[in-house]
């Protein structure tokens, strides 16, 4: 199963999770900051998140997914970062999102740049999207920094996003 393992940076270990990765998932997950414009509500509990990522479809379904990021130097899981198709949109979208400790350090571009490679060299994509609320300065100088394109307003799911599109060289 190749999907298993991602792509490695500088930094970064890409991988699936595990179970045993929940209640680092869980504390990410829990913090009201991390959340703040995911659109995405809370678990309930590290037995919530465990189930969440033993019933993680993606990487069975199409072949990628979002990996979590474990930092080389301490083997400590920081965060996740993937591609995911958006069956609603017809779309691959490039996602992060780092527990509150690990801002400002450049992890989430890092981690970020290996998924796009990963899915233009690896998978052949053509094209991967990311949709940013406008409010999170952080993920707009991301996407930017990616080289991502501002495509414009977009509605997702009721949530007011600015898509950003980056197309294979």
């Amino acid at each position: 199963m190749p999907w298993y393992r991602g792509p490695e940076t500088e930094r970064l270990i890409l991988r699936a999770a595990t179970v045993d990765d929940a209640p680092a998932l869980y504390v990410m997950n829990s913090d009201p900051e991390v959340m703040r414009y995911t659109g995405e509500p809370m678990p309930a509990s590290v037995d919530v998140m465990r189930k969440m990522i033993a019933d993680y479809p993606d990487f069975e379904r199409h072949g990628y997914g979002r990996w979590v990021c474990e930092e080389k130097a301490t083997g400590e899981v920081i965060g996740f970062a993937g591609l995911k198709y958006l069956e609603d949109f017809g779309e691959v979208d490039v996602g992060y999102r780092l527990r509150r400790t690990w801002w400002g350090r450049g992890l989430a571009t890092e981690a970020a740049r290996a998924c796009l490679d990963f899915g233009f060299e690896a998978i052949g994509l053509e094209e991967i999207v990311a949709f940013v609320e406008p409010e999170n300065a952080a993920s707009v100088r991301v996407a930017e920094k990616l080289g991502m394109q501002l495509a414009g307003p977009f509605d997702y799911d009721g949530t007011p996003c600015l898509r950003y599109v980056r197309r294979r060289r």
